[in-house]
């Protein structure tokens, strides 16, 4: 019998690439830090939750429904979709997360030898999929922490197919205003998609801020994500979706795997955006609040930071980004260490209520002042 020989089956560019490590459960890491309660300040989670609709729909879940497939193609969602956004429900195609909506995107248009453009530091799946896919992932610099469009237009070629635009970037919260937005569309002048991520968009309060729904109208290559895990509270059901015009979700389609987001799911998320005016008051209240204490604090402690749009804030360490991960967490916070989003000793906090944040800040005072 022949040996297995895993390295002549994988594509070079499958071997060459990093698996990415996910943080262990958090009974295991309280056990590992010795601490008895932990703070999750890493992932932009909403401290509130979900949606009190939403809250409801999932409990209204019956054990027995368990054992009936979802709706593939989440129909009664992409229907509730449109009729918050004044669309057809055809223009609207939902994903276990914006992770699979974003496979599914580069799937349907890059082919051998083409490539996508992004930037170098921002959200990595875009990055990340392209390259385990075996397309190419131009990676521009960012200009003053935020995308810059002149880099990313001089990165395209015949070749290019997707330019990705976080919008409120993340990590940074930087962001394009509607005038900046459109005049890359005007310039990128339909030679490829562009896909405009506004996964935090309901955190954002600017009059400049670009609605990506209503400039698709105007844009026939224009794609939006958004997500239900960041203002909706439903990070732990995986939902995320696109919009377009119809004609470019029916391609995305072909390539979209069917039955991927559960019942649970689909009914939290048509629930979420049917009653969510009071949920996203109390919640940006919550992280304007966080936001000030936060600020104050890296002040007072001569620490440099960026503080954007979005429910998070990125601050420089004087030390190591892991060591200062390792010394919070032995005092019960969790932040997220940037090394990996190529921002080494800088770590990003999510804003959540009064109380943490208060917490969050002497802790990092006495682990700094130690």
């Amino acid at each position: 019998m022949n040996s297995l020989s895993l390295h002549s089956l994988v594509p070079e560019h499958v071997r060459r690439f990093e698996p990415y490590t996910p943080s262990r459960p958090d009974p295991v890491l309280m056990r590992m830090y010795g601490v008895e309660h932990l703070h999750r300040l890493n992932n932009n989670e909403n401290a509130l939750g979900p949606p009190n609709a939403a809250r409801l729909a999932i409990e209204a879940f019956h054990s027995e429904r368990a054992a009936i497939y979802p709706s593939g193609d989440c129909f009664l969602l992409r229907e509730a979709l449109a009729e918050r956004f004044g669309k057809l429900p055809e223009q609207f195609l939902v994903g276990n997360g914006s992770c699979e909506v974003i496979t599914s995107v580069i799937k349907a248009f890059c082919g051998p030898g083409d490539n996508i453009v992004t930037a170098d530091k921002t959200f990595a799946v875009y990055e990340w999929v392209a390259e385990f896919s075996g397309f190419e992932a131009r990676l521009t610099p960012l200009r003053d922490y935020a995308f810059d469009p002149e880099a990313m237009l001089a990165a395209m070629d015949a070749r290019t197919k997707i330019a990705f635009v976080c919008n409120p970037n993340n990590p940074t919260g930087t962001y394009w205003s509607e005038a900046a937005l459109c005049a890359f569309m005007d310039a990128v002048d339909n030679r490829c998609i562009v896909v405009v991520d506004e996964a935090y968009l309901e955190y954002v309060d600017k009059p400049d801020f670009p609605d990506g729904m209503r400039l698709m109208e105007h844009y026939p290559n224009l794609v939006v994500f958004r997500t239900f895990s960041k203002m909706y509270g439903l990070a732990a059901l995986r939902i995320g979706y696109l919009c377009a015009s119809q004609e470019l979700v029916d391609m995305v389609r072909r390539t979209h795997i069917v039955y991927s987001v559960n019942t649970q799911a689909q009914a939290a998320a048509a629930a979420a955006i049917a009653d969510d005016a009071g949920h996203i008051a109390a919640t940006r209240r919550m992280v304007a609040e966080g936001r000030t204490i936060l600020e104050g604090c890296f002040t007072r402690l001569g620490l440099e930071f960026v503080s954007g749009e979005g429910n998070y804030i990125m601050a420089r360490a004087p030390l190591s980004d892991t060591l200062l991960y390792r010394k919070l967490m032995k005092r019960g916070v969790m932040v997220r260490t940037m090394t990996g989003f190529r921002f080494p000793n800088w770590i990003r906090v999510s804003l959540v209520q009064r109380p943490v944040m208060e917490e969050f800040c002497q802790v990092l005072e006495d682990v700094l002042g130690a």
